[in-house]
């Protein structure tokens, strides 16, 4: 007899797709559907963007940057208060644009050149939680996050570690290593442990700490001084 378990429905990524090229956009759909994801709505705006997550609160909001009457980045701000994640889909691929739409809260960034099975695989991957970027971006944004640890560092009065009541040792030792940038499989090679169990850390710690991806997980931890500078001085 077939175990009941090994037969239940996965239930679908749910996404939104905010674009204001309807051929795209509408292109963008069917590909995503066919894929088993679940379209639950689209925006050809900003503000239509806007109003649309919160009326469904997708998993992913497939955004692109610049729509009409409020750009992606600004979008990324007025829906920070939701548990959807933002993986902006964008021609630009300018220095600035990724910066800006990372700060603002993005979870990944991906150009419009990328390919179909890039773009699928991107969505489900935001959605677990992970930070995904066209190559090249992302070695960008680490730059970034690079300039923010020396920044801090440079203070007049440098951050000291400071504890992190909600979390537990191992979730704070994982937390370190997100903030270096590792990714879930690299972190799982240097603890020893299985690339499921890292994932399923990383989902608890976004939970406790109320965040959204691990971006904003690599902003706090450098804000707390966990990012293991503090530990090579």
């Amino acid at each position: 007899m077939t175990d009941p378990s090994l037969t239940e429905p996965v239930t679908a990524v749910e996404v939104l797709v905010a674009d204001d090229h309807p051929m795209w956009r509408d292109a963008l759909v069917r590909d995503l559907e066919q894929a088993g994801l679940r379209v639950v709505g689209t925006a050809a705006d900003g503000p239509q963007a806007v109003d649309r997550t919160r009326a469904t609160s997708p998993d992913v909001l497939v955004l692109d940057l610049n729509l009409p009457h409020l750009r992606g980045d600004e979008v990324c701000r007025a829906i920070g208060d939701l548990p959807t994640r933002v993986l902006i889909l964008s021609a630009s691929g300018e220095e600035q644009d990724v910066l800006d739409a990372v700060k603002a809260g993005a979870s990944g960034y991906l150009v419009k050149s990328a390919s179909g099975e890039e773009i699928r695989a991107a969505v489900t991957a935001t959605a677990a939680g992970e930070a995904v970027f066209t190559p090249g971006l992302a070695g960008l944004v680490l730059g970034e996050f690079r300039q923010m640890r020396a920044r801090a560092e440079s203070a007049p009065a440098p951050a000291q570690e400071e504890p992190v009541p909600e979390l537990t040792s191992r979730e704070t030792e994982i937390l370190r290593l997100v903030a270096t940038g590792m990714s879930a499989k690299e972190i799982a090679a240097d603890l020893v442990i299985s690339h499921r169990t890292v994932q399923n850390h990383v989902q608890n710690i976004l939970g406790k700490l109320h965040l959204h991806n691990r971006v904003e997980l690599t902003r706090f931890a450098i804000s707390r001084g966990l990012d293991g500078s503090q530990d090579q001085t």
